[in-house]
């Protein structure tokens, strides 16, 4: 097995799901926060889409997508943010974001060349940037993200020399688990120095779409070339059972992305792109979704301000970083809430593996995730209060 792989900790969703089945047996309710799985119902219109498409008879499906579905997203896109895309080089539907992302080092990653085989991404962040350019055979590069400046990942405070060396760097903005926001300036910049570089932009825009106060950019409105982005309705649509999404960016790169894409087995079955047609086509769920999150994101800024802890604010994404109480660590303080039923994830859970293996990885935040309903969150903050009052 790949050593660098096999020293990696347990994916941390896996680690949580452990310690909630632990609480169950004990009897324990618990107040889930930790994965970013929310429970509100996907909307009817995309689940009759769905049932009504299921085949007969089941047959293979296309790496490349339905047509239908390529139009839906460029439609989508153009009206969203301006930019108008190609359905038939410039789009491929994808099985949600994860996939997607893990996949593309193997297809860009030359193992033959050494010179140019690192990756650079924030940490904290997801963990799948990393993971993804393990398992290609890449060598990944955690760039801290400092509070001071905004959490973005700066690649212009970075050395020239690693830059030379680097051929992907991922971006994620609305950021997860922060929750900060950039600037279409910001791509503007980043994406200068990638092209200086020769390095392709990879952006994670999965949290476009949950934002409370001005409409987060894409990274393609900054420009095409060199550029992709990685889209999903599993937040935008609550469709995280369904693993639908969809890459698009750089002719040329999509293309060469698409041929790599069919030997991965990664072709979405007819019925889930019927529903992602759907889902891409309408606003007006996803309008409602934003005000159920952000009616808990309320609960939780006067909540949070009342017990004094400390916290980013989130202009978008379904997640609060939060600084654990002065003298505790996130991972004390995540598990002396766990006593309480109050399920969130250490802030050491983003940290990357590499940083954890090294000793260079200590995190005083931790991450929720507004997943438990409206009703359910205001019965955790009164527990959660209690908790807090009891270190």
């Amino acid at each position: 097995m790949n050593r660098l792989i096999r020293q990696l900790k347990p994916y941390p969703m896996e680690e949580l799901n452990r310690i909630k089945a632990s609480l169950k047996e004990r009897g324990i309710k618990i107040y889930d926060f930790g994965t970013g799985d929310p429970k509100e119902p996907t909307d009817q219109k995309i689940r009759k889409a769905l049932i009504d498409a299921v085949p007969e008879v089941s047959q293979y499906t296309s790496v490349a997508g339905r047509a239908e579905l390529r139009n839906a997203i460029s439609e989508w896109f153009k009206n969203r943010f301006g930019v108008e895309l190609d359905p038939d080089t410039q789009i491929i539907p994808s099985n949600g974001s994860k996939e997607a992302i893990f996949h593309f080092p193997l297809v860009f990653i030359d193992t033959d060349q050494p010179e140019k085989n690192k990756v650079i991404f924030g940490t904290p962040g997801y963990p799948v940037y990393e993971r993804g350019t393990l398992y290609a055979g890449g060598m990944p590069v955690p760039v801290p993200l400092r509070e001071e400046d905004g959490f973005l990942l700066r690649l212009d405070k970075l050395d020239k020399s690693l830059l030379q060396e680097t051929k992907i760097v991922w971006l994620n903005y609305p950021h997860n688990p922060t929750g900060a926001t950039a600037s279409l300036q910001y791509f503007q910049d980043m994406l200068g120095i990638c092209r200086e570089y020769g390095i392709i932009l990879c952006s994670d825009e999965c949290y476009t779409e949950l934002y409370f106060d001005e409409k987060p950019p894409s990274a393609l409105q900054a420009g095409i070339e060199g550029v992709v982005v990685f889209h999903s309705l599993s937040k935008r649509s609550g469709l995280t059972g369904y693993r639908t999404g969809f890459v698009a960016g750089d002719p040329q790169i999509i293309s060469e992305y698409r041929k790599g894409r069919a030997s991965f087995g990664v072709a979405t079955p007819d019925f889930i792109q019927k529903a992602a047609e759907v889902a891409w086509s309408d606003e007006e769920h996803v309008e409602k979704r934003r005000e159920i999150f952000r009616r808990k994101r309320d609960i939780f800024l006067e909540f949070f301000d009342k017990i004094g802890l400390e916290y980013l604010y989130p202009q978008a994404t379904f997640y609060f970083w939060i600084k654990a109480p002065e003298g505790m660590s996130g991972e004390e303080y995540a598990k002396h809430l766990l006593q309480y039923g109050i399920v969130v994830s250490p802030g050491v859970n983003f940290c990357a593996g590499i940083e954890i293996m090294e000793n260079r990885c200590s995190s005083d935040y931790f991450r929720i995730a507004l997943v438990p309903t409206v009703e359910e969150c205001m019965e955790a903050v009164r527990v959660w209060e209690k908790a807090h009052s009891e270190i």
